[in-house]
Order: C-alpha cells, then sequence, then structure tokens
C-alpha cells in the first residue's frame, strides 16, 4: 500500500473537511493516458480559463439570443475580475442577436488554427440561417493574447429545425494535425475538417427523437486515429431505438464509418480517460440505461447497478476490440459513497482526468438529483481513482469490485452555500488547471440555484477546501428575463 501522491497540504485539508479515502492504491508505474486533455487557455497567460455556455441569456433585450461567459484562471484560480461574455453582437463574431438563437447552447475548446491559443466553438442550435428557422449554427472565436480575435461560422444548418450546434466535439478525426470539429444537429452529427470556414460533411445520421446527440472522442481502437463516439436515443418516433457509436475516420472513403456500437443502451454524458493506465483510451457511459428493451444482454452491465443512475465503462483493447472488458457502478457499488436511490441521476454529468498525476484517469460523476437530507435534488460529486485495473479493483463484469473515492455537496464543510432543494449541484462538470500549479482543479455547477439562477463552484486539486462561487450577480451579468441556469452548459 502506499500514499496517494496528494500535497500534504491538500491531503491534511482533505481530512479537515471530514471526507476520508476508503483506501490507498496499489503501487506501480503507470503510463499516461492515451489522449490528453485540451488545455483551455483562450489569452496565452499559461492558465486555463472556463467557458460557460448560457443559452437563455438575453442580449440586447433579444430573449433567449444567448451567450458564452468566459471566466478568466489566474494566480488564484477562476476570478470574477475582467470576465467577458462572448455573443453575436460581440466584434468579429459572425450574425446577429436574434431571440431564441440559443448561443452557447454547447461549447467545446480546442486549437483549431494552430496557433497555440485555444479556440472556443460555440453552438446555436435556434440560429436562423437564410430564412430556415432553427437551421442552427456553430461559430469559432479563435483566442488571443488580448483575449478573443478573429471568428468564423464553421457549420450552417442546411434546413429548417436541422439545430446544427446543439452538440459539439473537437479532435483531430483524419490524421492531417489539424484540430476537426464535429457538430450535432437533429438526427444527424456532420464534421467540418477545416473548422476555419464553413464546410461541413456527413458524419453520421439516424433518428434521435430530436435530441442532441451525446458526444466524446478518443483513440479507442488505438490505431493513431482519434475516433467520434455518439450516443443517442429516441422512443416512439416512430420507433424506439439506442445506440452507443464509434466511427473512425477512413482514409479511402474520406469520411467518418462506424466502426462499433451497441444497441439499447443510452447515456446521458460521455468520459474519455485511461482509467487502468494501460496507455489505451476507455469510454464511461455516465447513467447508462437501457431504452429498447428487447431482450439482449444488458448494454450498461448488470441492471441491478443502473438503480439511481449508474456508469459503464467501457476499456480498450490493444488488439482493436474495444468494449470486450468492462465495468460497471454505481452508488450501491462497494467503495462509492452514497446509496443507490431511485432519481439520483448518479452519471447525468462524468469527466475523467488524472488528478493526482500517478498515471491512471480519475472518474469525477456528478448526481444532481441526490437528496441531501429532506433536499431533493440538491445533488453531490463523487470522485473516483483510477487504478490497475480501472475503477474497481476487479476483472470482472459483475459488480463485485470496489472503488476508491469519496463525495461532497454544498452540505460538506468548506464548500459555499447549503444544499437546497432544486440545486442540482454536480449538473455539469469540467476539470482545467485554473491556477497553473501542475494539478486539475474541478469545476461543479448547480443550474438549479438561486431558483434557477445558477452557479459554478470552482474546487482546486478537486477538494473542498478554497472553493470558492460564481453567480450570474457576482459576475455581473446582465438581469435575464427568465432564469439563466447558469453553469449547466460548461465548455470542455
Amino acid at each position: 500500500m502506499r500514499t496517494r501522491t496528494l500535497a500534504l497540504a491538500a491531503a491534511s485539508a482533505l481530512a479537515a473537511t471530514g471526507l476520508t479515502l476508503p483506501f490507498a492504491a496499489s503501487a506501480g508505474a503507470a503510463p499516461g493516458g492515451a489522449t490528453p486533455p485540451v488545455k483551455a487557455d483562450f489569452n496565452g497567460d499559461g492558465y486555463e480559463d472556463l467557458a460557460v455556455g448560457v443559452p437563455a441569456g438575453s442580449v440586447g433585450g433579444k430573449a433567449e439570443a444567448g451567450y458564452v461567459s468566459v471566466v478568466w484562471g489566474g494566480p488564484r484560480g477562476l476570478s470574477v475580475k475582467d470576465n467577458v461574455r462572448i455573443s453575436q453582437a460581440t466584434a468579429n463574431v459572425p450574425g446577429a442577436p436574434e431571440a431564441g438563437d440559443r448561443f452557447g447552447a454547447a461549447v467545446a475548446v480546442a486549437d483549431f488554427d494552430g496557433d497555440g491559443l485555444t479556440d472556443l466553438a460555440v453552438g446555436a442550435p435556434g440560429e436562423d440561417v437564410d430564412g430556415k428557422a432553427d437551421a442552427g449554427n456553430a461559430t469559432v472565436v479563435h483566442g488571443a493574447k488580448d483575449g478573443f480575435g478573429k471568428a468564423n461560422s464553421a457549420g450552417r444548418g442546411a434546413k429548417a429545425k436541422d439545430s446544427y450546434g446543439n452538440a459539439l466535439a473537437a479532435a483531430d478525426f483524419d490524421g492531417d494535425k489539424r484540430t476537426d470539429l464535429a457538430i450535432g444537429g437533429t438526427d444527424k452529427v456532420v464534421v467540418n475538417y477545416d473548422p476555419r470556414g464553413a464546410k461541413t460533411q456527413p458524419g453520421m445520421g439516424d433518428r434521435m427523437g430530436g435530441r442532441a446527440p451525446v458526444l466524446s472522442t478518443g483513440d479507442f481502437d488505438d490505431d493513431g486515429l482519434t475516433d467520434l463516439a455518439v450516443a443517442y436515443y429516441t422512443k416512439q418516433q416512430p420507433y424506439t431505438q439506442s445506440h452507443v457509436h464509434l466511427y473512425r475516420y477512413d482514409k479511402q472513403e474520406r469520411r467518418l464509418l462506424l466502426s462499433w456500437a451497441s444497441s439499447n443502451g443510452a447515456a446521458s454524458a460521455l468520459a474519455t480517460g485511461d482509467f487502468n493506465g494501460d496507455g489505451l483510451d476507455d469510454l464511461a457511459l455516465g447513467n447508462c440505461r437501457e431504452i429498447a428493451d428487447e431482450n439482449i444482454d444488458d448494454p450498461c452491465g448488470p441492471e441491478e447497478l443502473t438503480k439511481g443512475g449508474g456508469v459503464h465503462i467501457r476499456y480498450g483493447n490493444p488488439n482493436g476490440s474495444f468494449g470486450s472488458r468492462t465495468q460497471t457502478l454505481n452508488q450501491g457499488t462497494p467503495g462509492v459513497p452514497g446509496a443507490a436511490e431511485k432519481g439520483d441521476g448518479f452519471g447525468e454529468a462524468v469527466t475523467a482526468r488524472d488528478i493526482d498525476n500517478d498515471g491512471y484517469t480519475d472518474l469525477i460523476v456528478g448526481a444532481p438529483g441526490e437528496a441531501i437530507g429532506s433536499k431533493k435534488t440538491a445533488g453531490s460529486v463523487t470522485v473516483l481513482y483510477g487504478a490497475k485495473k480501472g475503477i474497481l479493483d476487479a476483472d470482472d463484469e459483475l459488480g463485485d469490485g470496489k472503488a476508491n473515492g469519496y463525495a461532497f455537496q454544498q452540505d460538506t464543510n468548506q464548500i459555499p452555500g447549503p444544499a437546497e432543494t432544486g440545486d442540482r449541484f454536480g449538473a455539469a462538470l469540467a476539470t482545467g488547471d485554473f491556477d497553473h500549479d501542475g494539478k486539475p482543479d474541478l469545476a461543479t455547477a448547480a443550474p438549479g440555484e438561486n431558483a434557477s439562477s445558477g452557479g459554478v463552484w470552482a474546487s482546486p486539486d478537486v477538494l473542498p477546501p478554497g472553493t470558492t462561487v460564481f453567480t450570474p450577480k457576482s459576475l455581473k451579468l446582465p438581469a435575464p428575463s427568465s432564469a439563466l441556469t447558469y453553469g449547466a452548459v460548461l465548455g470542455r
């Protein structure tokens, strides 16, 4: 047994909160994850920043025109000082704010132009294009030393209700060393292989019941190319179906082709990481559940482990047989804090990062439906450490393994603000080294805070001590005509 590489001060601070680690991880060197996380540093000052989509925000009196709130990182982490809003009223951003555009409904971060500065991709699924209502649009706003610079459209819906921009994911799919942009729309995903312009190509298409697809990226077949993971479902529109798909770029076809599929399972969120430190990307399916019951093997692992929401992990395999090894867990799994209760929504948000720099990616899980005492849907966050066998310490798929982690919520010591009914703490998650100390920090959203005005909690080193909170009021955002649900969309 060994002590994890948490700093002594952080370990002492953890003890001060009353949180304890169930057990120490086993020793052993491990390689880093296959796909490193993107650093969201828009102005190149070395501190990661946080982009918060606010699609419900008013701009120039136009309700739900939407904007993105950018909170800058610095020596003390995220700060309300000099925060900026990016909207279609911002200089260089194409278009004009219109009611219902919902600019900021999806946000992705990547360096699209290769200048070393992180750029911001923003979806506006309610944008009207050439008279076509809700065709949707994706915009790239490029990072600059003084904040942000030029901007361009990166994908425009072709017909009414295409809703381009209801989901976004960025990666180099075709291996040309330039970052591409996957754009979710109604019943389709398209890809822009050069987001400096607006030309898109088909990615995949199927009935999604009008819902936004859930997207993630990673090299799941270990071939050196980044793949696109897509989760979606529909119910009786006109039939019930649900899928998790992986798409791989085919250099002969010059497009993404389906390479792996799991039918009848749907996920609320996806997170990519190397949880067992073998150098291969793994995929965590948050709040995985069976949608189309067709008496097929449980697509999300043992059904009893989906109570209250379960996380189903598919592991990478060096011979290309992705997902042949799985682990499934919920709040009823040994070592996972809390209890599995209906409506917890465990896994409605998931993110992955090696928070203790030991070579294993760790999994952070939001349960926004968690009751804290009598306060329903107050919400909580659980941190689970990766190790040699993954998030659980057993190879089997029967849910017999044990996890190693801790949880916190707004009633935890040194987390600002009390837990209240409807806060939905943990509804969205994002990580970044906001204070540039070499250790990731965590941004946790509670979009139901203050009558759904919302807020984001920033926790240094993913621990309660030092946590600060940012709300529309503290950021001096314009008074909305409706609830902002600030934090519901976090850039990753």
